[in-house]
């Protein structure tokens, strides 16, 4: 399992459906270490803590293995061309990893860096932004639809992270997997 790229951002304004909504989705890569403390990622802001951030939402990952299928929807939807590569982050993520799915993840495993330990808290949720995010209005229902969510992490251990790092997964409890958790909280919002 390896750390593919961390990125980081900043909270700004930007215009969705019509309204200026804060939003710090768009995250960039950055090159070197970077410091992990409790509260997530030197460098980076949340734009709403009540659904991103705070101690067990410090950190979120995102599998890169995911992206192809991105870049063919964009593409797809006429958003993107099809040779437009989607650059870590843009999901919004701090982490962008390989080797770990959603499928592969459960509450309470932890993710063991070089100089960090984080774990497995929860499932990312999707809101409107995402659909912005990705510039098609069906993004959000594709992510639902695959559970391809990527997941929040706690630090455990703080220190540092930088990207080429591999990291180890050791495994918690097993008892609740990130994307049953994701799909029981998807079907209850459908009614």
């Amino acid at each position: 399992m390896n750390l593919m790229s961390v990125n980081v951002g900043v909270a700004r304004e930007r215009m969705i459906d019509g309204r200026s909504v804060l939003t710090a989705i768009g995250k960039h890569a950055v090159t070197g270490a970077v410091t992990v403390g409790p509260m997530g990622l030197a460098g980076d802001e949340q734009a709403d803590p009540s659904v991103h951030g705070g101690l067990s939402k410090a950190v979120y990952a995102y599998p890169a293995e995911h992206y192809p299928f991105w870049q063919t929807v964009r593409a797809q939807a006429g958003v993107a061309g099809w040779d437009d590569v989607l650059p870590p982050g843009s999901m919004g993520e701090n982490l962008t990893i390989t080797g770990l799915l959603e499928n592969q993840a459960w509450v309470g495993d932890v993710l063991r860096f070089p100089h960090c330990e984080l774990a497995v808290s929860e499932p990312r949720f999707p809101c409107f932004k995402f659909n912005a995010a990705m510039g098609f209005k069906h993004a959000l229902k594709l992510m639902a639809a695959n559970a391809w969510c990527g997941f929040y992490l706690a630090v455990r251990s703080p220190g540092q992270v930088a990207a080429g790092e591999s990291f180890e997964l050791i495994p918690g409890p097993r008892e609740v997997g990130i994307t049953e958790l994701f799909e029981a909280r998807a079907a209850k919002l459908r009614g």
